[in-house]
């Protein structure tokens, strides 16, 4: 996908226009943002409450399942009902369909510097307005870290069943070694500028 920058915004803890005049693009950049902030929230509470259900009723192994038959629908449900492309991509995929394009490349390598100088996680999120096909497109990035839970199916040491069904289902899986309070990935969203 050809992107050209048409507005850069990065954004920062939770205050994401600082030092922006308000003006009308901004506003519409502000309006985004805060519907995009919506839709991640939307996007991750569904994943997690499937997630943590399947883990409690059944255990992780059974959890790897259903995240890999149902992440994807819950994500066209959450896109569908908020009128955006929602998805979630890392720079160590376990799902092939989730590589990052070269713009997710990128705000995932500025992450990891953001998260180097010390930025905290749970408010790291990116926005900009790109072209897309000659028509401008908002772009939004929120950074997912990788809690205590997540380290049984994404951690440095993973148990034998666990391991082999990620071998089963994911044969070139990268999304494994990570730490406590790494970056594991970030959701990814867009939509036209004119919506």
């Amino acid at each position: 996908m050809k992107t050209s920058k048409v507005l850069l915004l990065t954004l920062a803890c939770c205050m994401p226009l600082a030092g922006y005049a308000h003006t009308e693009a901004s506003k519409q950049v502000t309006d985004k943002t805060d519907q995009a902030r919506t839709v991640v929230k939307s996007f991750a509470k569904n994943l997690k409450s499937t997630l943590q259900t399947s883990v409690k009723n059944d255990g992780f192994e059974a959890a790897i399942d259903v995240c890999h038959l149902q992440a994807a629908p819950i994500a066209q449900k959450v896109a569908k009902q908020h009128d955006w492309q929602v998805a979630r991509t890392s720079l160590k995929v376990r799902n092939e369909q989730n590589q990052p394009d070269n713009w997710e490349r990128k705000v995932l390598t500025d992450f990891e510097k953001r998260k180097t100088a010390g930025e905290a996680l749970n408010t790291m999120e990116y926005a900009e307005h790109v072209m897309v096909d000659g028509k401008p497109v908002y772009r939004y990035m929120k950074a997912i870290g990788t809690a205590e839970v997540c380290l049984a199916c994404h951690g440095e040491t993973l148990a034998t069943p666990i391991a082999a069904k990620l071998d089963q289902l994911y044969p070139k899986d990268q999304a494994r070694g990570f730490k406590l309070g790494d970056i594991r990935g970030a959701f990814t969203l867009q939509k036209s500028v004119d919506e």
